[in-house]
């Protein structure tokens, strides 16, 4: 369980902008977001001496952007392979490094060219399919959204499950996009304009699927007593968690061995992170889920515990999800609207919401939020407040 309650925050952000083609490097990326946050913190360059990111091969490493910085002395750098159940475990992992002496100032980041480069779910996964994945890529099951389709079809199966809550989380996330000038979707989108999209998978339609972005997010991680002193307000790491249940998979293979699909990893962490924060969802004042695809919303708010389990789709209609309702999720448009940056984008939003300066989206008065990451065997999560 995390122990480290509020002893380290997060200081600085920063971002690039969100596109189809970023015409650059994903060195290039990095770097400008990394420089943004150092510079939102007011921090110098010299007092950087950490580096935390992940990738799955398409990102350059923490050591080459500090050395396009100009960073003279780098003493921790960590560079995960890892998909976006990471997307939270490397600010865990840099306040771990902090609490550990290794580091003072680190600086986490996700850069990607998801849409001009490397595209998750493309020919380059089918043409390497290992493990137990060489025996279903053969058979044409080899991207994301048929695996993830597969997950929702078994709780459709169990629960039931109709088009138009999964098409309430699409088009909640679409209206808070709309108030967001990074998102990449801005155009309003109605539950007509959701039920008239073409299907992809069964059950998913076009508008239940993330987005391809290029482009980068960057925070600065420090002890909670040096972000007190410095330019912004400090956000504190409340509680962590990363993990999940048994026989997690290490690749697509996910959906072969795991032994009940209409849960997901985030039914074995809730208790360890509502635990070492001592709250409980409805403590909450937002929460930025992982919305790889509009299902994964629900399992992460039923394994949570916001909900039982089988009750997510009615959960969240009735306006309960919007930026005005009992709680409001991925105010930023998420990243069905608002742009895949393997999820580390909503630990951008959940730092602007906790220091009220999320603009025409802003919940008010918003203390306390949750960010998730990851939709199938393994994930993570953290608990922020101001």
């Amino acid at each position: 369980m995390w122990t480290l309650k509020d002893k380290y925050a997060i200081a600085g952000i920063g971002y690039t902008d969100f596109t189809k083609n970023s015409g650059r490097t994903v060195r290039a990326l990095a770097s400008e977001a990394c420089l943004a946050a150092v510079n939102d913190a007011g921090l110098d360059l010299s007092e950087i001496d950490g580096f935390c990111s992940f990738n799955m091969g398409d990102s350059a490493p923490g050591i080459a952007v500090a050395t396009e910085l100009g960073i003279p002395d780098v003493q921790w750098a960590v560079d995960l392979y890892a998909g976006g159940n990471a997307a939270n475990l490397i600010v865990s992992n840099a306040a771990a490094a902090i609490e550990a002496g290794m580091a003072t100032n680190v600086l986490c980041f996700r850069a990607m060219n998801g849409r001009s480069g490397f595209r998750f779910g493309g020919g380059e996964q089918a043409l390497t399919a290992a493990g137990p994945s060489q025996y279903s890529a053969p058979f044409g099951l080899m991207t994301y959204a048929q695996m993830m389709a597969m997950w929702c079809q078994r709780y459709r199966s169990k629960y039931g499950l109709t088009p138009e809550q999964l098409g309430t989380i699409a088009t909640t996330f679409r209206d808070n996009a709309t108030r967001n000038p990074r998102a990449m979707m801005r155009t309003p989108l109605s539950m007509d304009d959701y039920l008239a999209s073409r299907m992809i998978v069964e059950p998913f339609r076009m508008y239940d699927i993330c987005i391809e972005s290029d482009g980068a997010c960057a925070v600065l991680v420090t002890s909670a007593e040096r972000a007190r002193d410095l330019k912004q307000k400090p956000v504190y790491i409340t509680s962590a968690v990363y993990g999940g249940g048994p026989n997690q998979g290490d690749d697509l293979s996910d959906l072969l061995r795991w032994p009940d699909h209409s849960h997901n990893a985030f039914k074995y962490l809730a208790d360890d992170l509502w635990g070492a924060a001592g709250i409980a969802p409805k403590d909450l004042d937002f929460a930025q889920i992982y919305d790889c695809f509009t299902y994964s919303v629900l399992m992460a708010l039923e394994g949570l515990g916001f909900c039982k389990e089988g009750e997510g789709g009615d959960w969240v209609q009735g306006g309960r999800i919007a930026r005005g309702g009992e709680m409001p999720l991925n105010t930023n448009g998420g990243l069905l609207s608002e742009a895949y940056i393997h999820g580390f984008n909503h630990v951008i939003e959940a730092v602007q919401q906790l220091r009220g300066d999320a603009g025409d989206r802003q919940v008010p008065g918003a203390k306390i939020g949750l960010t998730t990451a990851g939709a199938m065997t393994c994930g993570g999560a953290l608990i922020l407040r101001n």
